[in-house]
Parts: C-alpha cells; structure tokens; sequence
C-alpha cells in the first residue's frame, strides 16, 4: 500500500532562493552534485541523479511552491506515480521547506525517506554554508 513522507527541512537561505535553488537545473546540480532536468514550467520534464528519480512539474507558484509527479528506480512497475509537494517559508534563520511526498510504493518508503535527508537536505545545507 503507498504511503505518505512528511518532511521539513530549515536551511539557511530566503524561501525565494531556495525555491530558485530547486527548479534552476545548473543550481539544482550544484548543490546534489549531479546534472539535472527541470523547468519552471507545467508539463517541464524532471530528471535528476542519472535517471534514477524521473516524472514532470505538475504546477508552481514561483518563490512559495514546486509540485511534481515523481517515480524512482525501485518503484514496482505497476506502482502509480508519486505526488511530491514542496513549499517555500521564511524562518528567522533562512527558510523552511516543507515536504509532502504522497503514493511512494511500501517497496521504496525506506529508501526515498532517507535520500531526503540523506541526497537534498544535507547537500543542500552544506553548500549554502560554504557559499555564506
């Protein structure tokens, strides 16, 4: 039965430039360390970490929210595709986002729950405290 990732990650930088971060492809492959497909646009394609997460940007509000249809390697093939929802707020010390990742198959919930933190979050972190 898929399940539901709920996250928030504080790093230090503007909701804006977070956002900007996320859905820029050359920011994107900057702080994952890997080349990235992505656009601002609805129906944009999304491929990231050679191809072992794909889908498209379903919908954005620029600066405030990213959501996407999403699917990974480890997803079983009759798995229906994940909805991944992040939005942008400000924090007194950057910004915050928050993450709702919807229908990620029982098969892949350890692995995509961890990559959070493990290929976003701390990257993520890490390059912005370098470039402070």
């Amino acid at each position: 039965m898929p399940r539901t990732i709920i996250l928030a990650a504080w790093l230090p930088a503007p909701p804006d430039r977070l956002y900007q971060m996320y859905i820029d492809p050359e920011l994107h492959a900057a702080f994952t360390g890997m080349p990235v497909t992505i656009g601002a646009e609805a129906g944009a394609t999304f491929k990231a970490f050679n191809g072992a997460i794909w889908g498209n940007i379903l919908h954005t509000v620029p600066n405030r929210l990213i959501v996407q249809r999403w699917r990974s390697v480890n997803f079983p093939e009759d798995a229906i595709d994940s909805t991944l929802t992040l939005s942008f707020w400000p924090d007194p010390t950057g910004g915050r986002i928050e993450l709702v990742h919807a229908n990620v198959p029982e098969e892949d919930f350890a692995g995509v729950s961890e990559g959070w933190t493990t290929f976003y979050w701390n990257p993520w972190r890490s390059y912005l405290e370098r470039k402070a």
